[in-house]
């Protein structure tokens, strides 16, 4: 009976194609030796954030580099652009000086200013007309000051526009405090019959300039919580050694400002205290695209591409947006490499620069053309939750492809069912404008972007709105069976595809 199983093993392993055998192979070593979260540890808890312009990108990029080739992958390393100057993060901190002192919660967008060690200071509330800060201008070196606008992420646009715009509206409110004098004049000799004041226009920080060459310590703006801290988008590209910002640019949780506000207004004697090492250091500084090569054995010049981005904001690691899809992207490199996968069509494993910037590696692959973009397949594009890729819907003229090539994912994990679905209603007009991930400038060009439809099978409540772009993108937000699984099923996909026969046709993708 022993032979009877040994020689029916052998008989069979014999009947399968190569394809078969590296599927098996790919779909073996994803589930007994998966390394999508040794990946993403180093990313998330060894690097940490990477913003671009950082030391800590930089490293990132070297690392892609050296683990594709340590599974015998070729690799492009594409500059995609340089930034004048590079910005590293280090740690930060604050408190509240007095009896009921407290730890603050707080962060600041990259490219913003820090501290010269431990800074403390008064704090003061911002002024709104000229007569308001001629008052106070005495006071302003080495204060901080509160900011009456809520913040959305970004630095104070501290541009020389920015300032033309707050000039325009100071004018017109020294017009509004002028005749809310008069008002005030007459509400005091008419107390039966009041006028209301006019209401000043608003402005984010009407002084800014002013109160930054008075020498204020920096500006405090409330924060809801998760904190979403981003970078100083109008400013960073313009930004040389002489010309670094001067003045801090604070995010402090919503409630703690709250707090801090009823002190001011009450008039009570505290300090706070602020310790931000932000560094600046000279540029230019390049960033880079860097692409793992499996190169095709018989359509060398047609591509299935599947990829992420490197770069990501610092006030977290970045370990969801997108360290998530850059480690998945890689295990499944390192799955098709060390398979001994031949495919025929060559698959390249993008791991994008620059996308929280403005998607400018996946833009500078595609307007360079890179590679020809009618000879694209598709691209895979994983950028949002560390969700567990379950399905696909594609149009019609695709649905047979898809149907044969996924076909071993089910076998995989019972609760992990894959679906291919027909998309429904017509096709959509091709997108004339960038959207919110890489896989836009390939869009728009009318390659297929198909993406895997991510799913939360057994219940863990992940809520992408909560890290987008805040404090919590850290490494205990991933879930490592959900990614792990993704790798496996990437791999395969990429590989079925790249051994068609034919490209996917693009009928019925987009409307023409």
């Amino acid at each position: 009976m022993y032979m009877l199983t040994v020689l029916a093993a052998i008989s069979f392993s014999f009947g399968l194609s190569a394809q078969d055998k590296t599927v098996r192979k790919i779909i073996e070593t994803g589930t007994t030796d998966n390394r999508t979260m040794v990946h993403a540890d180093h990313l998330a808890n060894v690097i940490g954030g990477r913003i671009v312009g950082s030391a800590a990108l930089t490293e990132a990029e070297a690392w892609v580099k050296e683990q594709f080739e340590s599974w015998g992958l070729e690799v492009l390393v594409q500059e995609a652009g340089t930034i004048n100057v590079g910005f590293n993060r280090g740690p930060w901190s604050g408190r509240m000086l007095s009896e009921d002192g407290m730890m603050l919660h707080f962060g600041t967008p990259s490219y913003t200013a820090g501290t010269h060690g431990k800074q403390a200071g008064p704090v003061l509330l911002e002024p709104k007309t000229r007569r308001e800060f001629d008052r106070m201008k005495g006071l302003l070196k080495g204060a901080w000051i509160l900011v009456d606008t809520e913040s959305n992420g970004m630095a104070i646009d501290a541009t020389a526009k920015a300032n033309e715009e707050r000039a325009k509206v100071l004018a017109k409110n020294e017009e509004i405090d002028r005749q809310n004098n008069e008002i005030r004049r007459w509400n005091y000799e008419h107390r039966d019959e009041p006028k209301e004041l006019l209401e000043y226009e608003k402005a984010t920080v009407p002084f800014y300039q002013e109160m930054v060459d008075a020498g204020v310590a920096g500006f405090i703006r409330s924060a809801k919580v998760p904190l979403q801290v981003m970078y100083d988008r109008p400013n960073c590209y313009n930004l040389t050694m002489e010309t670094l910002p001067k003045a801090c640019d604070i995010l402090l949780d919503e409630a703690q400002f709250k707090i801090i506000r009823e002190k001011v207004l009450r008039k009570d004697i505290f300090q706070l205290e602020f310790d931000i090492r932000n560094h600046f250091y000279r540029g230019p500084v390049p960033y880079h695209n860097v692409i793992g090569i499996l190169r095709g054995s018989k359509y060398p010049k047609e591509y299935v591409l599947a990829g992420g981005h490197l770069d990501s904001y610092d006030c977290g690691t970045g370990a969801v947006d997108d360290g998530n899809g850059t480690s998945v992207t890689m295990e499944a490199a390192r799955l098709l490499a060390t398979s001994g996968a031949k495919p025929k069509r060559t698959i390249l494993f993008c791991i994008w620069t620059a996308e929280e910037f403005g998607l400018l590696g996946s833009k500078h692959f595609v307007e360079s053309k890179t590679v020809p973009l009618d000879k694209i397949s598709n691209y895979f594009n994983r950028d949002g939750g560390p969700l567990c890729a379950m399905g696909v819907s594609v149009p019609e003229a695709m649905y047979d492809d898809f149907v044969e090539v996924c076909k071993p994912l089910n076998g995989i994990r019972s609760d992990f069912p894959f679906t291919v679905e027909k998309r429904q209603g017509p096709p959509q007009p091709r997108p004339t404008r960038a959207g919110g991930s890489d896989h836009a400038y390939f869009a728009m060009n009318g390659v297929p972007t198909i993406s895997f439809r991510e799913q939360d099978p057994l219940g863990y409540n992940f809520e992408y709105r909560e890290i987008w772009h805040t404090e919590r993108d850290i490494y205990n937000k991933l879930i490592p069976e959900y990614m792990e699984h993704s790798a496996v099923v990437t791999a395969v996909v990429l590989y079925g595809l790249a051994n068609l026969d034919h490209l996917l046709s693009r009928e019925g993708l987009y409307k023409e």
